[in-house]
């Protein structure tokens, strides 16, 4: 297999650059991954919507990522740093928690309002990678300023895009109370990605953390929903005998779970402080979806369309700052330092951790596809495919053009995504 210094050389593609058009990617689906909900009927509770759709999540797991390296490998990355497991379970609950409280943001002050707070998570995220992984530690006064001032400038394009979609009316008598919410949706978030970055620090593959985090993910929005949503009898196990509805959350969730893959490998090629931000334009492409499809700025006046424009404008050039902020060999340093650090604290081999952490996967890993690598690719395509074909689309106004034209650059940007990470690091 070829070393990292010869896939530079013929890729040209550093990991910097790499983990940038991961970071980028993940917004695109990570935006598109919401659409698929509005969909559904308004009549089911929000933890309904949320447990059927992070089953969608868990299903869709058992498919690229399963094509990609197999069980195999990712039972062998997993038994090699057990320690990481219960990380992985971890970032999985809060991710849950932190879903669970957006439903009270967005019933109390409305998704315009509530998406840009808790897409503050950036900054959060920026605070721990410094003060936890010595992020940013060694960087210039120049590249500390594209990092803080680039994500401060995505959450401020975030809270424009959000109030160009309030065209009147009040946010209900609620408002503290879905403040706090959507706070708190940004906090728990925000310290979801310590585990992340303490994973690849480790030398893990994100193929093989997202299979542990899905199953922390899954049991904790189920126990969530059988306690605050009426237990066995909850909306949600109506739903999963409506194959005609669950077929968009579902596949809300699978959208989910590409855009996630993305986001880890912009996480370990980049570190949270930038590769967050920049997977956080995902509310970029959830306005695009929003308005082009559903009409949501239709009879919008000049001052919510000049909100659209400059919120957008913000954010490109928010990510356009973070995206040229290259580490230093002193910044990288600080990284390598804080890889010694989990090497010492686990017990693990410095020199192969520091190879998966370039994108150079160390020997003696099983990456065959067995027989049953198949029987359960086939088992999760079956399910999306049986409720697929018997899918309902709801009569609602969308505008079917622009659905291809979105379509075209979701699969455009996982082509390009996708063969980087392959000819980069082959998905390591």
């Amino acid at each position: 297999m070829a070393s990292t210094v010869q896939r530079v050389e013929k890729t040209g593609l550093s990991l910097h650059s790499l983990g940038v058009i991961c970071g980028l990617t993940a917004g695109v689906w990570l935006g598109a991954a919401e659409a698929p909900t509005k969909l559904v009927n308004s009549g089911f509770s929000p933890f309904a919507i949320s447990l059927c759709m992070v089953a969608g999540v868990f299903t869709a797991r058992w498919t690229f990522p399963t094509l990609l390296k197999g069980t195999g490998y990712v039972f062998t990355d997993l038994m090699e740093k057990k320690h990481l497991i219960v990380w992985a379970l971890l970032a999985g609950a809060l991710w849950a928690v932190a879903n669970t409280l957006t439903v009270f943001a967005i019933r109390d002050v409305g998704l315009a309002v509530a998406f840009p707070m808790w897409n503050a998570n950036a900054l959060i995220g920026l605070f721990w990678g410094r003060v936890l992984f010595r992020e940013l530690e060694g960087a210039s006064g120049k590249n500390i300023g594209k990092v803080v001032v680039g994500s401060i400038a995505i959450v401020i394009a975030a809270v424009m895009l959000g109030f160009s979609t309030i065209h009147g009316g009040s946010m209900g008598q609620h408002t503290f109370r879905g403040i706090a919410a959507a706070l708190g949706a940004s906090l728990m978030w925000g310290t979801m990605y310590v585990p992340y970055r303490k994973a690849y620090l480790s030398g893990m593959n994100p193929l093989s953390f997202v299979t542990a985090f899905t199953v922390g993910e899954l049991g904790t929005v189920l126990a969530l929903t059988l306690a605050l949503d009426g237990g066995l009898h909850s909306s949600a196990f109506q739903l999963f005998h409506m194959p005609g509805v669950l077929f968009w959350l579902f596949l809300g969730g699978f959208v989910w779970v590409i855009g996630d893959l993305f986001q880890q490998f912009a996480a370990k090629y980049l570190g949270i402080g930038r590769g967050i931000p920049l997977s956080n334009t995902n509310q970029l492409w959830g306005l695009a979806w929003g308005a082009l499809v559903f009409g949501e700025l239709a009879g919008a006046d000049r001052q919510h369309m000049l909100l659209v424009v400059g919120g957008s404008v913000t954010m490109i050039l928010g990510a356009l700052a973070i995206s040229t902020a290259v580490a230093s060999a002193k910044e990288n340093s600080s990284t390598n330092e804080a890889v010694l650090r989990e090497c010492n604290r686990y017990g693990l081999d410095y020199h192969r951790t520091m190879m998966a952490q370039a994108g150079d996967e160390f020997g003696g890993r099983d990456e065959r596809r067995h027989w049953w690598d198949y029987v359960i690719v086939l088992m999760a395509t079956g399910i999306f495919l049986v409720l697929g074909l018997r899918a309902v689309v709801p009569p609602l106004d969308m505008d079917l053009e622009w659905v291809a034209v979105l379509s075209v650059v979701l699969v455009l940007s996982l082509i390009a995504g996708g063969l980087s990470l392959w000819r980069r690091t082959r998905f390591c």
